[in-house]
């Protein structure tokens, strides 16, 4: 591999959940807004925004959704949205009606490329802290409850949470996870599902079992997890909780996944 000081930054990434308490400068905090507006966005149209959340209680109130104490300890915490309500105003600032059938905005494309914004935000600004030596952690946990994130950031119409992004100076050092094959996950013009393929990802995967296995058991000492695939079999099985369900939540939202 070649190599240089942002390929390292991205190859040394690692979750850090346990943050020294130090408050974050005016500077640092709009270096990391800005490199996050100057990622790519799907047709220039910058459907995305970012809630800086500051309020204590308000933090306590993210941790109880996201069921991790450790989000109401970070310096520095964004909830990352998609976000067609601006576009809204604008287009009815224009004359484009947003209650009809033909409204554009509002469909399940520009959804999923709202999404795709706010996540290219969030990893340019991640890679930005990590870039200057704090640490992160990204929250997926947040959707744990959509309906309850919604109320608790006061989100109007057109507008969805995506993932939350903790920041801070790292008050501990784990372990790089490991990764999967690369054959695994990079193909060559199409995607390989034929039986060999399969048969070749089943004992791939046997493999990468044994060394995720063995990360978890140094990290976890009193606490064994399970390998990989029984991960993914054991979520697999679950059945999806109501507040998980994207359909229901975004309709509520004003979004129209149906088209």
């Amino acid at each position: 591999m070649v190599t240089n000081s942002t390929i390292e930054t991205l190859l040394n990434r690692r979750s850090i959940r346990k943050f020294v308490a130090e408050p974050f400068d005016d500077d640092t905090v709009a270096t990391l807004e800005t490199v996050a507006q100057h990622a790519a966005s799907s047709q220039y149209l910058n459907d995305w925004s970012a809630v800086r959340v500051k309020d204590p209680a308000l933090k306590r109130r993210m941790s109880e959704i996201g069921r991790q104490p450790y989000i109401a300890e970070a310096p520095l915490l964004y909830v990352f949205v998609a976000d067609e309500h601006r576009n809204a105003i604008i287009a009815e600032s224009k004359g484009v009606p947003t209650d009809s059938d033909t409204y554009g905005l509002a469909g399940s494309y520009r959804f999923s490329q709202a999404q795709n914004d706010a996540v290219l935000a969030l990893h340019a600004m991640e890679t930005a802290a990590y870039s200057l030596g704090l640490g992160c952690v990204i929250l997926g946990s947040l959707l744990n409850d959509v309906p309850g994130l919604i109320e608790a950031l006061h989100l109007p119409q057109y507008t969805y949470p995506v993932l939350g992004l903790a920041i801070g100076k790292p008050d501990q050092a784990p372990a790089l996870k490991p990764r999967m094959p690369r054959e695994l996950q990079f193909f060559d013009d199409v995607y390989p599902s034929d039986d060999d393929a399969t048969e070749s990802i089943k004992e791939r995967i046997g493999a990468f079992d044994v060394s995720v296995h063995e990360y978890y058991d140094l990290r976890n000492t009193d606490r064994p997890v399970d390998a990989f695939s029984d991960q993914i079999a054991s979520i697999a099985a679950q059945r999806m909780d109501a507040t998980h369900q994207v359909i229901p939540n975004a309709t509520s939202q004003g979004f129209r996944l149906d088209r």
